[in-house]
Formats: structure tokens, sequence, C-alpha cells
């Protein structure tokens, strides 16, 4: 694991106390979060894309279509921003202007690099398929040359970014400690459903095991 990735575009300003730059502040972060934003511009206008992620080790491999316009811009080097979100409760105060939520989030910053090699291919749709599942790849069939061919894949190295965490109760000025109000903290989670089975699903099988489920879907 590399060590710190603070650089004058990725410190946090406002509210720098909040923010983190080792490694071991920010991979929890991306490891946890199902989903991020990929920033990029395109002839002036900025994009913002949802998109499935996985990290392993320095990287953070993103993936789609072959034919997706995101992945066949960022594949060229132009300038990319990816950041992730986790949000852990919402802050009550005595004032609304100290109303606040409890976050963990992650902006990385970098040049996108494409996956070209089939081996490398493989190992970043594992970690997608793991992250999502963990034990689902196993189960199912891989992907065929013609996928993988039709997949495209890019990395972006863990160089360049930052933390930022909020947690704990609201912050009041000391006059409003006195308003009959009630302020806290009500926690968030991301929590599981009961599975729905696919209408096609023709064989008797369980669902999969909450017991396997990443913790942060608990």
């Amino acid at each position: 694991m590399a060590g710190g990735t603070s650089t004058p575009r990725t410190r946090v300003r406002r509210l720098p106390k909040r923010g983190g730059y080792d490694r071991a502040a920010i991979d929890p972060i991306l490891d946890e979060a199902l989903i991020a934003h990929l920033g990029f511009t395109v002839d002036g206008q900025p994009f913002v894309i949802p998109t499935l992620h996985a990290r392993v080790g320095d990287v953070v491999y993103v993936h789609g279509s072959a034919a997706s316009r995101t992945l066949k811009h960022l594949a060229q080097g132009f300038p990319a921003c990816l950041t992730v979100t986790l949000v852990d409760g919402v802050v009550l105060a005595r004032s609304i202007f100290n109303h606040s939520m409890n976050y963990r989030s992650v902006v990385l910053l970098g040049q996108a690099e494409p996956v070209t090699e089939q081996q490398e291919k493989l190992e970043a749709l594992v970690a997608f398929s793991e992250k999502i599942l963990p034990g689902r790849w196993d189960e199912v069939r891989e992907p065929t040359a013609k996928e993988l061919k039709a997949t495209s894949i890019l990395r972006l190295p863990i160089t360049e970014a930052s933390a930022k965490v909020r947690t704990g109760p609201p912050g009041d000025d000391e006059p409003d400690y006195t308003i009959p109000v009630w302020a806290g903290v009500i926690p968030l989670a991301l929590v599981q459903g009961t599975p729905v089975p696919d209408p096609k699903l023709t064989f008797d099988l369980p669902a999969p095991r909450w017991d396997r489920l990443p913790k942060r879907v608990k």
C-alpha cells in the first residue's frame, strides 16, 4: 500500500481537519462504496457519470462497453476525477445553519489508463464480481472472448487523492443549546431487503446467504 496522496489539488481547504491523505483513510472508503461518480470534460462540457468501481492494490478500475463514449474519451489520457460518498447519518442541530451530515468521501484525481492485457482484464472483472457478492465469480459462467473484447476497462492509479470525513454530534453555537428542540444524529445505513428471484429461474435454488454479503450492505 502506498503512503500519502496529498497534492495542492487534493488538499482539503474547507474544514481541513476533516481531511485525510493516507491510504489507510482512503482505501476503506473506496472499498465500501458501491457506486462512484466519474467526472471529465468533453469540449468544455463537464460530465459526471455514475459507475461501478473496484480497487485492487494501488489502482481503481472502472469498466463498461467498449463503445462507451466516457471510457473512449478517458482512455486518451484526459484528466479524470472519481468520487465516492458514504452517508452515515443526518445531523440535526438547534439552528438550521448548523444542520449537517455525517459522511465519508474520497476524491481521486488522475489520468485513466486502458487495460489491454487479458489477464489483468480478467482480474479486474473478478474484483468487480467479488465486490458485488463475494464468491459469485466461482458460481457463474466466466466471460467469453467475445464478451471480453466488448468490455473496456480503465485503471486509475491512487496517487493523488483525499478523504474527507464528518462524525459526531451537531456543533451548535453556545447560546443555542438552551433552545428546546431535539438535536442529535439520525444514523443511516444501506440495508439489504429480501431477495427477489428472476421470473425465469427454473432451478430450486436458495438465494445468496446474507452472511456472504459484504459488511457494507448488511
